[in-house]
């Protein structure tokens, strides 16, 4: 890989977007990077917990908008990227059986953003940045950011965000709940380590249920959110995680989870 890195340590993998002179926007090779990178961490039995960041100014500027206008001119559109890159992506992410955290060092913009959005958890640096820049250039939202943004802020927030475009600072993203909690710059890159590290600690099935449980509940009636959640119950209480940790809850001893 050139334009991502990749590394694991504690049972974090941590995937950097690694094109800061062009602060980090997506061309074709980078989102297959991206994707490889992704699929990585979630068949890697020794990875808990995913930790995705930007290297640079910025997190992810969104699409690399000279590739795009080289499509554009040769009158291969958006030459497919929508279904064959950023929608496997987005859906690798959100459906990843591990928590997923985004640590927004600097600026995302349009697909980058919604890369963010998609994420578990997003803590950002104090100089992050979030713009929804699809209609200013005009284009509709695309990775996800229509589903994910509205679960985040609520349908007319969304809309108002979508539709007029304008930025996002880390104050403002922290008090709609676009973020969990905003730090110095400094000190972004520990504190989103500690978090990570922390749920890659914690008891892994339990997690993904409760993602699937979440995503489901989403688009469902009662009734069958309940079913589902009785299901998933069913399933938790088996793993060596539950057991162990009810063990120790009786001992008054503090659980380690195996991530089984």
């Amino acid at each position: 890989m050139n334009d991502v890195l990749y590394s694991v340590d504690d049972g974090v993998a941590t995937v950097t977007l690694d094109r800061p002179e062009a602060m980090n926007s997506l061309t074709v090779r980078m989102k297959t990077e991206l994707l490889e990178a992704l699929n990585r961490a979630s068949q890697a039995f020794a990875v808990r917990a995913v930790l995705l960041t930007g290297s640079g100014r910025a997190f992810c500027a969104g699409q690399d908008l000279n590739e795009h206008a080289a499509n554009l001119e040769a009158g291969r559109g958006l030459n497919d990227t929508v279904r064959e890159h950023y929608n496997p992506i987005v859906r690798t992410i959100a459906e990843m059986g591990k928590p997923v955290i985004a640590a927004v060092n600097g600026v995302a913009a349009g697909a980058g953003a919604s890369l963010a959005f998609a994420c578990d958890l997003r803590i950002a640096s104090e100089k992050a940045k979030f713009a929804m820049a699809f209609t200013g250039i005009g284009l509709a939202p695309d990775s996800g950011a229509s589903w994910t943004l509205q679960r985040l802020v609520g349908p007319a927030r969304a809309a108002e965000l979508l539709l007029l475009g304008e930025p996002l600072d880390a104050a403002r993203a922290m008090e709609l709940g676009v973020v969990s909690k905003v730090v110095p710059a400094g000190e972004l890159e520990a504190a989103a380590r500690a978090l990570a590290v922390r749920l890659a600690q914690g008891p892994t099935a339990a997690y993904a249920a409760t993602k699937r449980a979440l995503a489901f509940a989403a688009d469902s009636g009662l009734g069958e959110a309940l079913e589902l959640e009785a299901d998933l119950q069913d399933a938790c209480a088996k793993t060596d995680d539950h057991l162990n940790a009810t063990r120790a809850f009786l001992k008054k001893e503090r659980p380690v989870f195996e991530g089984h």
